[in-house]
């Protein structure tokens, strides 16, 4: 009995990390897979539109008998601020996101996106939400921050002489080859949609005090940010024949976005939100930047620089520890960031 109960301390301890690395490996597969779908010829916005409508259709049926107890009236204040929190988190971020893995690489994006807990604890310092002292633990949290940014930045522009790819790409993905152009375009929707990715976690942690419907938070946010985004493509997309979706591969992306990520792994950052704070959400991500990076050289043949085959787990690594730094900074001060009113 004791043995048991051990086990089960342990696990429902280390759930929320081991949910969140599953997380990380979903996010993975959702890079090439949209990648492969964009260089067939689907638009981002489309893209977006549909993977969140087919999340929304998912996700409803769960969260109308799982939470139908203990879901909260909506009201219309409420209903605002999932507006706001459906533009922060799908249709604008999502937009600038996929749009910029169109110009700039699957293995750049991963590691711009570890800036996110960086920019994360940033932004709710600069709003109040997050204090700061002089303490070892201030210091900790400062310190776990600068290193974060840091590891971030060397892995993602320090570049040595391309290392050749031995055995070649596995696999070849088949369609357009000019989309990987415009890489100072691509830098800024990077570094846009990472900002507010990041106003969407803290938000999204404010927002669940109110709304502690994690699967209807879930089904709202995909069906508002999915109509949002049919708003801005109707307005930029004026060719019937991109709405058009064949079976192939960008079927099969539009139904893994909305299935696996839109609708389970949101619910579990959702939950892990909840649970442990928006950083410790966040401070996984360095896990998908080493996979992606390990996968785009082998298995696609991407270039991967020298410099970045030395530095980059090396970095990552730092990236990490400096996110756990600052993490560990926190939750010896009080609760989680932003789970405090």
């Amino acid at each position: 009995m004791g043995c048991r109960g051990g086990k089960g301390a342990m696990y429902r301890r280390f759930k929320p990390h081991l949910l969140m690395v599953l997380g990380q490996f979903g996010y993975t597969f959702l890079y090439f897979i949209t990648e492969a779908s964009f260089k067939h010829g689907m638009n981002p916005f489309v893209y977006v539109t549909y993977r969140h409508f087919v999340g929304g259709v998912v996700m409803f049926p769960f969260a109308y008998f799982l939470e139908k107890k203990i879901r909260p009236k909506l009201t219309l204040a409420l209903f605002l601020e999932i507006f706001v929190l459906s533009l922060l988190g799908v249709s604008l971020t999502l937009n600038m996101y996929f749009s910029s893995l169109r110009y700039t690489s699957p293995t750049f994006v991963a590691s711009m996106v570890n800036t996110i807990s960086s920019l994360t604890f940033m932004i709710a310092v600069l709003l109040r939400l997050e204090g700061l002292d002089g303490s070892i633990r201030g210091i900790a949290k400062i310190g776990g921050t600068l290193v974060s940014l840091t590891g971030v930045m060397v892995m993602t522009l320090y570049k040595g002489p391309v290392l050749r790819n031995l055995g070649g790409a596995l696999i070849h993905f088949q369609g357009s080859t000019t989309i990987h152009e415009n890489w100072i375009k691509g830098s800024i929707l990077t570094v846009s949609s990472c900002i507010t990715w990041a106003l969407w976690y803290i938000m999204q942690a404010i927002t669940l005090k109110k709304y502690p419907a994690q699967l209807s938070l879930t089904t709202w946010m995909s069906f508002v940010g999915g109509a949002q985004s049919a708003v801005f493509t109707a307005c930029v997309v004026h060719k019937p024949k991109a709405w058009t979706v064949g079976f192939n591969i960008d079927l099969w992306s539009i139904i893994y976005g909305g299935v696996v990520v839109s609708g389970l792994i949101v619910f579990i950052q959702l939950w892990c939100t909840e649970e442990k704070g928006p950083v410790f959400v966040t401070m996984f991500n360095p896990l998908a930047t080493i996979l992606v990076a390990v996968l785009a050289y082998f298995v696609l043949g991407e270039k991967l620089h020298t410099g970045r085959r030395c530095y980059c787990h090396h970095w990552t690594l730092l990236a990490a520890v400096g996110q756990r730094r600052r993490s560990c900074g926190q939750d010896k001060v009080s609760r989680p960031l932003l789970l405090v009113s």
